[in-house]
């Protein structure tokens, strides 16, 4: 895929943590329950880490009880990219930012009770969260 935001590797050493480079540049996994963004509850906004493009709304956001910050659907179709993974031994759905290709986690049909049933699966190193302001 072509991507609209483009950085050499060194680029993205240089700007991202040594964590986070290696979940969103190496497909790294955090550990479960670990993640600063799982107990978020408060209204706004999830970016990608990398590149700073729109992902989620807080709205979608619930608690699959999986360990990892756990969303319904992105905040458009296209603002994710969906890959077959096929590691460690079993199939699942990759999530990359469409924007730079970061990854972000991975995708499963097993959302029981949500409205799209699928569960979007996180990693807290590969989103941002911006909180809503208050209107005055």
């Amino acid at each position: 895929m072509d991507y609209s935001v483009k950085k050499t590797d060194a680029e993205w050493r240089e700007e991202l943590g040594d964590d986070q480079y290696a979940v969103l540049r190496e497909a790294a996994t955090e550990r479960a329950w670990t993640g600063e963004l799982l107990d978020e509850s408060r209204a706004g906004l999830y970016t990608c880490g990398a590149c700073g493009a729109e992902l989620f709304k807080s709205g979608t956001k619930f608690d699959s009880g999986c360990g990892w910050p756990s969303f319904y659907e992105s905040i458009r179709p296209d603002a994710v990219q969906l890959l077959e993974d096929n590691t460690l031994g079993m199939q699942r759905t990759e999530v990359r930012c469409a924007s730079c290709g970061s990854h972000l986690g991975h995708v499963f049909p097993d959302g029981f009770g949500t409205p799209t049933g699928d569960r979007y699966c996180m990693n807290s190193l590969a989103l941002n969260f911006s909180p809503e302001t208050p209107e005055a």
